[in-house]
């Protein structure tokens, strides 16, 4: 298998298709951050399926097979179903996704239908645009891969001239209209640039499978990273590792497209920033919520037991507090082995925990800040000054002025938590003595 491959990547041909659909991915990669960003990921399948009629148009009008020509044809055609969709959208009362369904269907449609003229005529057969469907790039030849490629290198240098500018009207368009940019020329580029990518990919991937090439390596960089710069670097990386993975695998697997490979190839690094990205990956979440649930039962049992312990019974078991709390049995006694590590709590004898001066003072301030919160929750509004949140909550950190209202409060309530150590010592002498 390695010997075939490594004779595959000697033919020029091989090369120039790696070649094409590595500029091709890094591009579609780096132009669909954009896109996702601007919450228009289906723009760029409008695009696609609006771009088969002007491949269609190209051959009726030349009669000939030439990929400049069908690019052209597809460039005009996206532009024009871009155009429709804004117009539909700024005319009528129809949102902008419903305009996307019309275009998308319509231009589709008409595609489809002069196809099927086109096949139907004596030179239809010849004319290669069944490939403008799936994707068929080891039909293409040096010049169209050196045209695909050269044309992927003047989109990621107009990414890289006009950055700052996409940034601005991606993220803040009213800023960028008060600075004085020309928005609607610098949308109309980013539209261009899209549809450049757009067209480009046709002939690679075809016009069913483009929008996923735009969007999939965005969605995955979008993982990894909460900067835009580290956005659609990764994003360009993935779709260029993408096109180059889905060639090798079309090189060695015989009778398979190179788009739906490339495709595939996208989606498995997709699934795998999905599941593996350090903080916003399903295993890192998962991970966090384990960790918070297991943090959150432990402060619960550990004020269950201080609670106990404000009513001068210092001695509880496990069932007493997962009834209390409707803890899991499992999680509770977890909760309390781990309190026992950390020695807020001893056990005295089979199934039954005595809290310790550490467990005193602990479940003191967690007492605290518990009731302090909920207190600031019942005079929020005399307390609108001050914004904070449970998770972050320090009673220390709150200004003077705040405190002492909220310490007054929980006195008022009968609510103010106690420290009694000395007192703890003498009970704890006692029912030791008991035992």
């Amino acid at each position: 298998m390695f010997e075939s491959l490594w004779l595959q990547l000697q033919h020029p041909n091989t090369q120039w298709v790696l070649a094409g659909t590595l500029l091709l991915g890094a591009a579609s990669g780096v132009l669909g951050s954009f896109v996702l960003l601007r919450k228009q990921s289906l723009i760029g399948d409008a695009m696609a399926h609006s771009a088969l009629p002007g491949v269609c148009f190209a051959f009726l009008f030349t009669g000939q097979k030439s990929l400049p020509f069908f690019l052209l044809g597809a460039a005009l055609a996206g532009l024009l179903g871009t155009f429709c969709i804004q117009l539909i959208s700024r005319l009528s009362k129809t949102k902008e996704d419903s305009a996307i369904g019309i275009v998308l269907s319509v231009f589709f449609g008409v595609g489809i239908v002069l196809l099927t003229y086109i096949q139907q005529q004596g030179a239809g057969s010849q004319s290669g645009l069944d490939s403008f469907l799936f994707g068929q790039a080891a039909s293409l030849v040096r010049q169209d891969i050196t045209l695909i490629a050269g044309i992927s290198a003047v989109l990621l240098l107009l990414c890289i001239v006009f950055f700052k500018e996409f940034t601005l009207i991606t993220f803040d368009l009213a800023f960028a209209k008060g600075l004085g940019i020309p928005v609607r020329f610098l949308n109309g580029l980013l539209a261009s640039l899209i549809v450049g990518a757009v067209v480009i990919g046709l002939q690679t991937v075809g016009v069913i499978l483009m929008a996923a090439m735009l969007i999939t390596p965005a969605i995955a960089a979008r993982y990894w990273t909460e900067r835009l710069t580290g956005m659609i670097v990764i994003a360009g990386i993935t779709g260029g590792v993408s096109g180059v993975a889905g060639t090798l695998l079309s090189t060695t697997m015989k009778g398979m497209s190179t788009g739906p490979l490339i495709i595939i190839s996208a989606t498995l690094i997709f699934l795998f920033s999905m599941i593996c990205a350090p903080k916003r990956g399903l295993a890192a979440k998962a991970i966090r919520l384990i960790r918070l649930r297991r943090r959150t039962s432990r402060e619960q049992v550990l004020l269950t037991i201080y609670e106990q312990y404000e009513k001068k019974d210092l001695c509880v078991t496990a069932e007493s507090v997962w009834k209390k709390r409707r803890l899991s049995p499992s999680l509770c006694l977890k909760a309390l082995t781990d309190l026992e590590q950390e020695r807020c709590i001893e056990c005295i004898e089979n199934g039954v925990w005595q809290i310790t001066s550490t467990g005193i003072e602990k479940g003191y301030h967690t007492a605290l800040k518990q009731r302090m919160y909920e207190v600031y929750l019942m005079h929020e509004m005399e307390l609108a000054n001050i914004e904070f949140d449970q998770g972050c909550f320090d009673p220390d950190r709150l200004p003077g002025e705040t405190r002492e209202r909220l310490f007054s409060l929980l006195k008022l309530y009968g609510r103010m938590p106690e420290l009694r150590k000395a007192s703890h010592e003498a009970e704890k002498g006692q029912i030791a003595n008991e035992f």
